[in-house]
């Protein structure tokens, strides 16, 4: 049996310069010494490295609400005042804050994976990494949890045009919410998720009895009991 394995890498040297903000845990440089690593450790000679398309105001509206898009597609912080009415409305503030760039931002994470769906799709390898992406907090209508696009729903969008089901394992310490409610109702994705649950941990949802509801009670959820620091 052979373990050669096709793996994809896409990466975008400007998704590493975006701020949320002072004080803010969620640092887009990271991605940046994540990819120095990468060619430190000689780990791109056994990947082909792609510059990735960027995703468009479409391919976010194939989850993600109209009037929600085109919120984030316009708000800046300079014209942050205009706006004030929709950010309770849309969920941004102080996890979510609207930062310099935050629609390129987006852009940029959502694109990668969605290509990297592409790519598989269309057998051009076996595995696809993005870094940047992973956003699985974000709603349908809202931002949350520091996540503002799903790409991970709009990737396994992308990859039931080719595939009737699909398996989506979550390790993050956080419930994957905006993943799990994207595909309750369906049967064509299962979600696992493996995350910290109880004393109001953020996102406060993963109860072990979450399995999905008509069609798709196929969930399955298991949360663990560990200290995070």
């Amino acid at each position: 049996m052979s373990y050669n394995k096709k793996v994809s890498y896409f990466y975008n040297p400007d998704v590493g310069n975006f701020h949320y903000g002072p004080g803010h845990p969620m640092k887009p440089h990271r991605l940046a010494v994540i990819h120095s690593l990468v060619l430190n450790y000689g780990l791109h000679k056994k990947m082909q490295i792609y510059r990735p398309y960027r995703a468009s105001t479409h391919d976010m509206c194939r989850f993600h609400s109209d009037e929600y898009v085109e919120f984030l597609q316009r708000v800046t912080p300079q014209n942050l005042q205009g706006y004030t009415k929709y950010l309770s409305h849309f969920n941004v503030g102080d996890d979510c804050p609207v930062f310099e760039g935050l629609f390129d931002f987006c852009s940029m994470y959502t694109g990668a994976s969605l290509e990297g769906a592409t790519k598989l799709n269309n057998n051009c390898c076996d595995i696809a990494i993005n870094w940047s992406g992973g956003l699985h907090h974000a709603k349908k209508f809202e931002a949350s949890g520091f996540c503002y696009i799903n790409d991970i729903v709009i990737a396994i969008l992308e990859l039931l045009k080719y595939h009737a089901r699909v398996l989506y394992i979550d390790i993050d310490v956080h419930h994957g919410d905006g993943v799990q409610e994207a595909f309750y109702l369906t049967d064509r994705v299962m979600t696992v998720s493996f995350h910290k649950y109880g004393n109001y941990f953020f996102p406060g949802t993963g109860d072990m009895y979450e399995i999905g509801a008509e069609s798709g009670s196929n969930s399955f959820t298991m949360w663990c009991r560990f200290a995070c620091k």
